[in-house]
């Protein structure tokens, strides 16, 4: 018989919760009280999700995303800041690093790569960029990132279904790092919707990429939902760390 592994759905959350939520999860896992989880979410109101260590004063432009009651959390994952809304598909997977290739470039490879197929079949070309990058025809479609601890694995990233572009350029400064011919942020982004020409369900993008990860995994999913200790994590974080000035803007 195949693994078993959780899948739960949270739909919609507010910008604190989602990055509690990941963090909840991690930590069952590595008590060993759940299995390993994909988990689905859609942050409910326009947020930047900052990396643990960017400076905000180099990655937001603090002042407009205020105006646009645009959120600021940062999250325990590295990487650089992203700009989410519902348009946005944003997915979490806990597993035992053993269930993983050696490494993480190797482990971002395959878990991305599932993401690309997802996004292949609905008539695309997307293809895995490294290090944590999914793109079409040179656009990222979804950014992912990476925290380890004590022998689990949380994979977290998003898939860019339908997404507001020019909020994002007005919230997000360009990373010249990563390429410095970009002159706004969305130049290396596409959603789904626009690359397709049509509307897209983020259900139907779920859906796509749990039939992968099942394929990619060779394992089962079986709904189910935060247990009474993951969400005691949650509310805890949620009032300690991620609804607090202290912790979000601390860089």
């Amino acid at each position: 018989m195949p693994k078993m592994w959780r899948l739960v759905d949270s739909g919609l959350v507010s910008p604190p919760e989602s990055a509690a939520l990941d963090d909840a999860m991690l930590e069952a896992h590595i008590a060993g009280v759940v299995p390993s989880t994909l988990h689905f979410y859609v942050r409910a109101q326009p947020t930047v999700s900052v990396g643990y260590f960017q400076k905000i004063s180099e990655s937001v432009d603090a002042a407009e995303a205020s105006k646009r009651g645009v959120a600021i959390v940062r999250r325990k994952s590295g990487g650089s800041s992203i700009f989410t809304d519902t348009g946005q598909l944003i997915y979490g997977l806990v597993v035992h690093e053993s269930e993983l290739p050696s490494g993480m470039s190797e482990s971002f490879r395959v878990i991305c790569s599932a993401i690309a197929r997802a996004i292949s079949s609905f008539g695309l070309d997307a293809r895995y960029r490294p290090m944590n990058d999914v793109e079409v025809d040179g656009r990222k479609t979804s950014g992912n990132a990476q925290l380890r601890r004590k022998g689990s694995v949380l994979q977290h990233g998003t898939v860019v279904v339908q997404t507001d572009l020019e909020a994002m350029d007005a919230v997000l400064k360009v990373d010249k790092s990563k390429d410095p011919s970009l002159s706004r942020p969305s130049e290396r982004v596409a959603s789904l919707s626009s690359l397709l020409g049509r509307a897209v369900s983020i259900d139907d993008v779920k859906e796509r990429m749990t039939s992968e990860f099942s394929k990619t995994f060779q394992v089962q999913f079986e709904k189910g939902v935060l247990t009474e200790s993951e969400r005691a994590i949650v509310n805890r974080l949620v009032a300690e760390r991620y609804s607090r000035k202290e912790w979000n803007l601390k860089f």
